[in-house]
């Protein structure tokens, strides 16, 4: 069956089963040209009901058309249910005039909607609801909106972007060149994971993609923090709006979505006056909200869209409250949800385990243990950049859907250049919550290079499922200007985003330590330079050492 047919009955469904019943037998749809400052017009599509002057509005912004069929359904609902509902197409998409300029207009083009939204006679009162690049165009008007907009239901992004496109020097390409290549303005049929892979990448879109795409560019070639890019203009001021926030915010996030870490940043920049009537919520899905975590039970995985949006506006819209804080996020492994007043200040401990030489069946190169061995120990093997090891479980994966998630995970040994190191049984049940960091201890014979550091769960039976992964490179372990002398022994830490997860007794924990994750991650060519200007890749030979005086670990937040 066509995948949108699916998503369109399964959407229907959910209002046929939400709490709230119809109340409006008759709505009008109209469409409209609505003309911005500058005299460019975009298309707007409003649903209505019939019989009432005035009733509360809904407003989405959005950039993908191809979504039309399923906008129209949660329009179509919300008029049935008291509410108008808006949609509006990004500059340049869906019908509306001017070129299509990701991230740029959404201010403007968002403060101009919602100025005529809010002049109209049948407006009583306005909210914004989006997910992904519609939730970027509510939060690019967020701080702005104190008097106007009631309320936004955000889902599934972030405004620290940079978050979302590195992480200590490595490329999300199945974030931003997937979503570059469906959104560039015009089709591109070149295979995704060639022109991922192609050298040098800085030259990409002109080689594959039959045309020069300047933001694209902007992305691949500003891999620091502090670069002018993302310090200076719109992604300086969009890291900046959540402070800035005086309405309230209702932000949702998954575990396995790969605007997740940029999320939790989000939040934790929020106005502190807003913090107080808004609400975080965090589930155990993937972008879509579906549930990703095999073979664990799922009952209870609260993933209707649908119903939180009408919860959520029954209250700040219809009802006119302001909403009490509230953050809510759900446990893999217990199928249940906690809910507590502050997620940053949670009562957390750290467990420390330390890889370790003591012998593992098998194919299993080591052990973690509670103290670090007395003597030195080094792991070798060799990464070439021409067979990366493959994403099998992402945090960070857009377009590889499939495998997104809390995955069962191959066996250890499977390939040469993946270390692995397994602790003994939990004798209780352990709960992760909070940020995971592996630090180790490495050299290498080349100027420069990656690791990867990823934990799972193995089961009393033996398997293994995903819990997270991160990554890093010598490079930006290094002061920005420092150079890294080959065979040197260096400190890296893998840090992971936030996650919460439980592990119930007889279980164990597993890391692997590799130098790629394809194509979560750009494949490291092993060369000194900035990744998109390199033009061959270098075969690279690892050591991970381990010892009292290399004490390389895993540290895990846990609950008190």
């Amino acid at each position: 069956m066509d995948f949108m047919k699916i998503r369109m009955e399964q959407l229907q469904k959910d209002y046929a089963s939400c709490s709230y019943p119809e109340t409006f037998s008759r709505i009008s749809r109209e469409e409209l040209m609505l003309p911005m400052q500058d005299g460019k017009c975009m298309r707007t599509v409003l649903y209505h009901p019939q019989g009432s002057a005035q009733y509360p509005v809904i407003l989405r912004r959005t950039c993908y058309p191809r979504d039309e069929a399923l906008i129209a359904i949660d329009a179509e609902n919300f008029a049935r249910r008291g509410y108008c509902f808006i949609y509006q197409f990004c500059r340049g998409t869906g019908g509306s005039e001017g070129d299509w300029l990701p991230n740029v207009n959404e201010r403007s083009d968002g403060l101009d909607t919602v100025n005529w939204i809010c002049a109209q006679p049948w407006c009583e009162g306005l909210g914004y609801w989006g997910l992904s690049y519609a939730a970027l165009c509510g939060w690019a008007i967020a701080d702005t909106v104190k008097g106007k907009v009631d309320s936004m239901f955000l889902l599934h992004y972030g405004t620290d972007r940079f978050t979302s496109a590195y992480h200590k020097g490595l490329f999300h390409h199945d974030v931003l060149t997937g979503w570059s290549m469906q959104n560039a303005g015009w089709p591109i049929d070149a295979d995704y994971e060639t022109s991922c892979r192609y050298m040098p990448h800085l030259e990409v879109d002109e080689a594959l993609w039959g045309g020069k795409l300047p933001w694209y560019r902007d992305y691949i070639t500003n891999e620091y923090p502090e670069d002018p890019y993302w310090q200076q203009g719109w992604w300086k001021q969009l890291a900046g709006i959540p402070s800035q926030v005086e309405i309230p915010l209702y932000i949702v996030s998954g575990w396995y979505d790969h605007h997740h870490e940029s999320t939790m940043k989000t939040w934790s920049r929020l106005n502190p006056a807003a913090k107080k009537m808004s609400w975080l919520q965090i589930g155990g899905w993937n972008h879509g909200l579906q549930p990703v975590l095999a073979d664990k039970p799922t009952q209870n995985l609260d993933n209707v869209e649908v119903q939180k949006a009408l919860d959520w506006f029954d209250l700040t819209l219809k009802k006119r409250q302001l909403p009490q804080a509230k953050i809510r996020y759900y446990v893999p492994g217990k199928d249940c949800w906690l809910t507590d007043s502050s997620w940053e200040n949670l009562d957390r401990q750290t467990r420390t385990l330390y890889l370790s030489a003591a012998g593992q069946p098998g194919s299993v190169t080591g052990s973690l243990t509670r103290e670090p061995d007395a003597n030195t120990s080094s792991f070798s093997y060799t990464y070439d950049p021409s067979n990366p090891v493959r994403t099998h479980g992402g945090d960070c994966t857009l377009c590889s859907w499939n495998v997104t998630g809390s995955l069962l995970q191959p066996e250890p040994g499977s390939r040469e250049d993946v270390l692995t190191f397994l602790s003994e049984p939990l004798p209780g049940e352990l709960v992760l919550n909070g940020k995971i960091d592996v630090e180790l201890w490495v050299k290498t014979d080349c100027e420069n290079t990656a690791f990867f550091a990823s934990i799972d769960e193995v089961t009393p039976e033996g398997n293994a499922y995903h819990i997270r992964t991160s990554a890093t490179t010598i490079r930006h372990e290094l002061p920005r200007n420092a150079s890294y002398q080959p065979e040197t022994p260096v400190k890296v830490t893998a840090d992971m985003s936030d996650i919460c997860y439980a592990l119930p007794k007889g279980s164990r924990i597993r890391i692997d330590i590799t130098s790629s994750d394809f194509p979560q991650y750009a494949v490291h060519s092993n060369q000194a330079g900035p990744w998109a200007s390199a033009t061959e890749n270098r075969i690279a030979h690892q050591a991970v050492l381990t010892g009292s005086g290399y004490p390389s670990c895993v540290k895990l937040p846990v609950l008190a």
